[in-house]
């Protein structure tokens, strides 16, 4: 096996922003990281008109069908101006804009209850996800850990290996381990020899990647059904999570270092700045 520096993480390779929350996202050419990550990821949700909860594929009978739409600015956002209108997109072609006075009837048509579209978050969030290892159902509130001002899970940035996806493909053949199912911000191409769940051990360092940039990581990422689910061409493939039970769960932090199957790692950044692919990654 070829070594490499540990201090060397690699490249990007990709980067993406979900700009609503479990909708298809958009790659990006590069990427505005500020406190609050990729400027515009997350930063508009569906909320349940009866109950006020935030629409979220982890629990999928309720909102899987959130997967198969697309969402994307109808202009790039900009640091300190308001955050532009989203046109989602529908499978069969179709579109409406969030600023075009009928998104939430034809959101609560496609999701089979009344939906609000909106870029503000309740004044108490409450964020339902299914516990994937429950032998019976199970549905627990995650909107205590939603990070402050956009609807993301908990952490700013969320970081995924080529590595990883190759470890679990390794694992199972038959599966696809694309990072579209696991809906990263950044993944990051790792140096020949770098094999294994590498980011595993970038838990509680810091990154740096290009020049500006500086994050810190903070936990590796719990999963839930979402990278189970049908995805544009991804087949529904319950595998997917199983291989990730079986080979890498492991104590999670910010969850009183409950053991639970994990792949890639959360992030908070240090430092802000613009990022783009082929942009050196370094652990420090």
């Amino acid at each position: 096996m070829a070594s490499h520096d540990r201090r060397d993480g690699g490249t990007v390779k990709a980067l993406w922003r979900y700009p609503v929350k479990s909708m298809a996202g958009s790659k990006l050419d590069e990427a505005p990281i500020t406190e609050g990550g990729v400027l515009g990821d997350r930063a508009y949700a569906v909320i349940d008109a009866a109950s006020g909860r935030v629409g979220s594929a982890k629990t999928p009978k309720k909102w899987g069908g959130l997967l198969a739409l697309a969402a994307d600015f109808v202009a790039p956002p900009r640091i300190g101006a308001p955050l532009p209108p989203v046109r989602i997109v529908w499978p069969d072609g179709s579109a409406v804009s969030s600023d075009g006075g009928d998104a939430d009837a034809r959101l609560s048509a496609t999701l089979g209850r009344p939906v609000t579209l909106t870029a503000e978050r309740p004044a108490t969030v409450s964020v339902e996800r299914l516990d994937p290892l429950a032998e019976e159902e199970t549905v627990v509130d995650i909107g205590g850990l939603m990070m402050a001002g956009r609807f993301s899970d908990y952490a700013a940035l969320h970081l995924m290996t080529t590595a990883t996806m190759a470890r679990l493909a390794e694992l199972r053949p038959g599966s696809s381990f694309a990072a579209r199912r696991f809906r990263p911000n950044v993944t990051i191409a790792t140096p020949e020899g770098a094999r294994g769940f590498v980011e595993n051990g970038w838990v509680g360092r810091e990154l740096a990647i290009g020049d500006e940039v500086r994050l810190r990581i903070s936990d590796p990422t719990p999963r839930c059904s979402i990278p189970t689910l049908a995805q544009k061409d991804l087949a529904r493939d319950p595998g997917v999570l199983r291989t990730v039970v079986e080979h890498n769960s492991i104590p999670v932090p910010v969850l009183d270092n409950e053991r639970l199957p994990c792949a890639g790692v959360y992030a908070f950044v240090v430092r802000g700045g613009t990022v783009k692919p082929d942009d050196a990654v370094r652990v420090m």
